[in-house]
């Protein structure tokens, strides 16, 4: 996987998610010259290619509508990602694909090259395929979208799950800092998540490499997480029943405390539904 430093440079991948010669992408800082303002204003010669959730993107941050976007406090002009075709709408000058990554949905826009031959046209990928996109975020009408670089189809589906631990890596290292300055007690920024809402309730931080539940969180759910993360227990984690028996709760309450847990991303079912561990991050 690529290291990540204060010097914002990303190392060759497996899969080419930085762009470059080898990777079916863009050299950085190949579109400072294009993308410069007519004040002269931005620059985009130190550009980092950002890999994100689409969810990131939603929730990027643009102070105003000149500004750059932001996400985990840090400026992005260069991201990648990789999505399910939800939709393809193809036109003369353009073509756009709605993307879902399971955190959200975003729209890709395509430019069309009219100077390209039309015989060498390749097939438009089709709805249900996946897609690495690399490309700007931008914001038309109060609406964003990608404007896409270069897309390509995924033919490795490793690639999907190695593209969300290198976000994930990137993330943590934004809100985090480096894993050697880190510590046990390093502060969480509150940024947003990459996948689902990561608010602390009490206004704590996370410890223990455990999710920050978020405010709204029923009682009896936290008391059933905290005993979650706290019980001894092998890697298929605890049944409800056992939750139950050792809380002096109904079933029925310690599932309805599950179901928030799980639309959370504070746990996951392990060998059957009703099989509990703690989803560590």
């Amino acid at each position: 996987m690529a290291t990540y430093g204060y010097g914002g440079g990303y190392q060759t991948t497996s899969y080419g998610a930085q762009g470059g010669a080898d990777g079916g992408g863009f050299m950085g800082g190949s579109q400072q010259g294009s993308q410069d303002s007519p004040g002269g204003n931005k620059t985009y010669g130190k550009d980092s290619l950002r890999p994100v959730t689409i969810k990131q993107i939603i929730d990027a941050q643009q102070p105003h509508p000149d500004a750059e976007f932001t996400i985990d406090g840090s400026a992005v002009t260069q991201l990648t990602f990789i999505g399910q075709i939800n939709q393809v709408s193809s036109q003369a000058t353009n073509t756009t694909f709605k993307l879902d990554d399971g955190t959200g949905l975003i729209e890709v826009k395509q430019w069309v090259d009219s100077d390209a031959d039309p015989d060498a046209a390749k097939d438009l990928p089709k709805e249900g395929e996946y897609l690495r996109v690399w490309g700007r975020l931008k914001a038309f009408n109060n609406k964003r979208h990608v404007g896409a670089h270069m897309i390509r189809p995924v033919k490795d589906f490793n690639e999907v799950g190695y593209h969300l631990l290198e976000a994930t890596a990137v993330h943590l290292y934004f809100v985090r800092g480096p894993p050697e300055s880190n510590g046990t007690n390093g502060a969480v920024k509150s940024e947003g998540g990459l996948f689902v809402d990561q608010n602390g309730y009490g206004g704590g931080a996370a410890t223990g490499g455990s999710k920050v539940l978020s405010s709204n969180m029923s009682a009896t759910a936290k008391k059933v997480y905290e005993f979650l993360k706290n019980s001894p227990q092998n890697n298929e984690g605890l049944h409800v029943h056992m939750i139950a028996q050792a809380l002096g709760l109904p079933s029925n309450e310690v599932f309805k405390a599950g179901d928030e847990m799980l639309s959370e991303g504070a746990i996951y079912t392990t060998v059957d539904d009703e099989t509990w561990a703690v989803l560590e991050i």
